[in-house]
């Protein structure tokens, strides 16, 4: 392709998107484009790093969280910058032209002409840098590729796993209030997956979405970004309750979600957390509808046992819960999931005890009080039937 070409792409992409774009060969600018008159191009100051980055797509973060977004070909780097997610405030601008040594007639210029670059969110403009190394590159990519990593979600996911299993034998429990607010009407489509468990055409959906347009909630890009969140968090909590979760898990699950949020001050750690958090509600959704799409009562059972998983739950029991008598319960419970509702219950609880083994260091005779066994011995006996290894051997497994 000759530069005559990349001239008239990045001449586009500038005038579409209203952010300034410039053309690389060899760590030198030969082609510049901006829509607003800047005195001087504040690319400058981040330049060094800028051109040190070289991935095919990649994006900087200033310290004002300003971004620019690169694209790398075999010839030339193309950067697109800055942009936000909202308006910086004048002050900032002001610091800005002071290291630019801008003077001081030209500096209201320059600040009104950063106040005119478009701002868009970070997802966006990696959207537009992946259809742009489509364009130049031929290779497509996702916005999935580049703020989802399996990695820190699985470590993540651990910690949280970890933490949620320890709590279980501490006498600290957290306050599980939210405070849920109306606010917007957010991607209905993702809200009804994770209403439905859906998390095939969920991952599939997200790998593909150009990001949420949430109203402005603040001044500061990375408050912005954790409200943002937050909004998402409250949709999702609701959507799952309406799939079939418990309010109370649902809620808690959400609160984890906001607290790990509030930790974070990065804006790839935030958006890889919301991905996680989203497939985390459906897949716990499509938990409680296993067996039966449809199954009301299946939903009911397994909530009812994670409530109860601490004590020795009864058929008898149940049917009392559920006002109906232990035969039909037991009958109804098998015809709607395949499984027996006794084998059911051991299941669940087995499921527990793996992860309490896994993530605590109490000792089984502590693990099988608490999860309601009349001793350790038939915690053993329940635990090998359906695990095919003792709790011993089984913990053994995951030692470091």
């Amino acid at each position: 392709m000759q530069l005559t070409d990349y001239d008239y792409i990045c001449n586009m992409i500038g005038s579409l998107s209203g952010i300034p774009v410039r053309i690389y060969k060899e760590d030198t600018v030969v082609f510049y484009y901006s829509t607003v008159n800047l005195v001087k191009d504040p690319v400058s100051i981040y330049q060094s790093d800028i051109l040190a980055i070289s991935d095919r797509i990649g994006y900087f973060l200033t310290d004002h969280f300003s971004y620019y977004g690169i694209i790398n070909t075999d010839e030339y780097k193309i950067v697109i910058g800055p942009t936000r997610q909202v308006s910086d405030s004048t002050p900032a601008f002001r610091e800005l032209a002071s290291r630019l040594d801008i003077p001081k007639e030209d500096m209201d210029d320059f600040i009104i002409a950063m106040h005119q670059i478009v701002h868009i969110p970070l997802e966006r403009l990696m959207q537009i840098l992946c259809f742009l190394n489509y364009a130049l590159n031929n290779e497509k990519f996702f916005l999935q590729d580049y703020f989802i990593d399996d990695s820190p979600q699985e470590k993540l996911n651990e910690a949280m796993t970890r933490q949620d299993a320890d709590r279980i034998f501490s006498n600290n429990l957290p306050e599980q209030n939210i405070l849920l607010h109306n606010t917007y009407d957010l991607e209905r489509n993702i809200m009804n997956m994770i209403r439905k468990g859906d998390s095939v055409s969920l991952s599939e959906l997200l790998k593909k979405s150009s990001g949420f347009n949430i109203g402005m909630m603040a001044d500061n890009p990375l408050r912005q970004s954790k409200n943002t969140f937050i909004v998402i968090a409250t949709l999702a909590s609701r959507s799952a309750i309406q799939g079939g979760m418990d309010p109370d898990d649902a809620f808690t699950l959400s609160d984890e979600y906001i607290q790990k949020c509030e930790l974070l001050n990065d804006f790839y750690q935030i958006n890889n957390l919301r991905y996680l958090m989203m497939m985390d509600f459906t897949k716990h959704v499509n938990q409680l509808q296993e067996g039966s799409q449809t199954s009301q009562l299946v939903a009911a059972v397994t909530n009812y046992i994670n409530h109860h998983i601490s004590e020795p739950i009864t058929v008898e029991a149940m049917s009392k819960e559920f006002f109906m008598s232990r035969s039909y319960l037991s009958k109804r419970f098998k015809a709607e999931s395949n499984i027996t509702l006794t084998d059911f219950i051991l299941s669940k609880k087995t499921e527990e005890a793996k992860r309490l083994l896994r993530y605590t260091n109490n000792s089984l005779t502590a693990i099988s009080l608490y999860l309601g066994f009349s001793s350790p011995g038939h915690f053993s006996r329940v635990f090998r039937k359906y695990v095919s290894i003792t709790p011993n051997e089984y913990r053994k497994k995951y030692i470091n």
